[in-house]
Parts: C-alpha cells; structure tokens; sequence
C-alpha cells in the first residue's frame, strides 16, 4: 500500500513539474509533442492523467530536453530545475584575467565578500601590500600610461581592505619573499632601495593589521598552491594567467578551503612569526 501511495505522489509531482515546465517554456501541448516525436493525446495525458503510471525514460528525457529543464528536476529526484550543463555553467565561470592591478572582476568578488574572511595565494607578492615604488618597477613597462592609475587603484584598494571587515589570510612559498629580498629570478635587478623600502612596508602592515591581516610562508618542497583567492564561503578563485576560473559550488569551495587551511597549518613561518622573518632579511640584504 505504501509503495502505490510513493508512485501516486511521484506522478503528481511529475505532472506538477511537467506543467509548470510548459507554461514557463511558452510551448503548446502541440509545439511539445513535435518536440519529443509523440502524440498529442499522449502528452495530454502525461499532463491530466491522475494514475500512478510515470512515462518512460526516453519520453521523460525528451519532454526535458524541450522544455530546458532536467529529468531529474521532473522526476523529482533533484531541487534545481537546470540541466546538469546549465548548473556546471552556474557553478564554474571563466573570466578573462588582464595585466592590471586591479580589474573591475576581482574587485566585485572583494565587495560581495566583504564581510567574510578572504584567503589568498599570489602569483608573486600580494598587489595591495606593495609600495608604489615596487608597482612602478613591475607594472609600468605594461601599463604604459594607465600605471599611476592603476597604482592608485591598488592603494585604493588596501585602504578598502582596512575598513572592509574582512579578515586576510595570505599564504606563500618562503622563496617567495627571499627571492625578492635578494633580487633573484622574477625580481632580478630590483634596486636595494625599492626592496628595502617595501619589506618596511610589510613589516609595517604586517604589525598593524594583525590579527586582520596574517601572512604564513610555506616550504614549495613539501607543498604546493596555485595562485588563488577563496572569498569566504562564496566561491574560490584560481589564476592561470590569462584568466580566472571560478568556482561557486559549495564542494569545490569547502576543498580548497582545505587546501589552504592546510597551507597555514603546516606553514614553517606563521603570521606572528613574519615581522622578524623581515627583519632577518633586511640584515642579510644590507650586510
């Protein structure tokens, strides 16, 4: 008895959801029939009949695909409505990455996650802690004449992070940072004085935003990252150069955040540790 009171229930759900599905897609009984290559009659009855029968799956699958939606979603067997290509398009989004400092994109996703806590692995050292010096030497050969705008969007922007309410967390090799203190590879021929001056800056902001803003380094030979930003519960954000992709599905975004934690759990230098770390390599620079 119970068993014929589930296939009721699931065949008025069906003709629920098939109906709305009609009325949402402007088709007529007879436009939809032409579409799935059945009767008219046999539509009609999918739509009226109050028996416990349900169609097979090649017409469940065909009126689906007419009407935009998903077999499961008529059947019941999911909540969404999309196709599986609609709700992968919904979850995951390509989005073109250029040489800027801060483009409009990456600024949207900081403002609909203000709030939560942001965590992020940079290509190179974090934009927003960089001094104008440091973004001059790096950017301008790019930039051409957009550069002091685009610098000035960067310092606009960790003024924005001061009074965001967001909490930063930023994960980086230990090469990273010695690289740059020493002037090697990306950073080759950096002057001391551009070097200098930023590893004040950081130690600086390192200081006053704690514990807002925390930094862990992490040793590249135990563990790896890819560039990416995690904002918040919201979505995670990787870097491949000439674009983002990103994210929003809450499984991926729960991995990553994983990933990251993981970064800072096993980090060889944590966030209160980096204001010495600085120190140190200022002494070695200079000696």
């Amino acid at each position: 008895m119970q068993n014929l009171i589930d296939k009721r229930l699931r065949a008025a759900q069906f003709r629920t959801r098939l109906n709305r599905a009609l009325k949402d897609s402007g088709l007529s009984q007879s436009a939809l029939a032409r579409a799935t290559g059945v009767d008219r009659s046999t539509i009609s009855q999918l739509l009226t009949d109050e028996g416990a029968r349900l169609p097979n799956a090649h017409v469940v699958g065909a009126c689906a695909s007419a009407l935009g939606v998903s077999a499961d979603w008529l059947l019941s067997l999911s909540e969404r409505p999309e196709s599986a290509a609609e709700l992968l398009a919904l979850s995951m989004a390509m989005t073109e990455a250029p040489r800027a400092l801060v483009d409009e994109r990456i600024y949207e996703w900081h403002r609909e996650a203000m709030g939560y806590k942001i965590r992020h692995v940079p290509a190179m050292l974090p934009d927003m802690l960089k001094t104008r010096a440091l973004l001059e030497w790096e950017y301008a050969p790019h930039l051409g004449r957009t550069a002091d705008q685009a610098i000035g969007a960067s310092e606009d922007r960790l003024a924005w992070m001061r009074q965001s309410g967001s909490d930063y967390e930023i994960a980086m090799p230990i090469y990273q940072l010695d690289s740059f203190a020493r002037a090697e590879g990306y950073y080759e021929g950096l002057p001391l004085d551009v070097r200098l001056e930023q590893l004040d800056q950081m130690e600086r902001l390192c200081t006053q935003l704690y514990p807002r803003l925390r930094i862990y380094l992490f040793d590249a030979k135990r563990l790896y990252s890819s560039p990416l930003t995690i904002f918040g519960p919201l979505m995670c954000v990787f870097y491949a150069g000439s674009h983002y992709m990103a994210f929003r599905d809450r499984e991926r975004v729960e991995t990553y955040t994983g990933h990251f934690d993981r970064l800072v759990r096993e980090a060889d230098v944590t966030a209160r540790q980096i204001p010495e770390r600085i120190k140190m390599l200022k002494v070695a620079i200079t000696d």
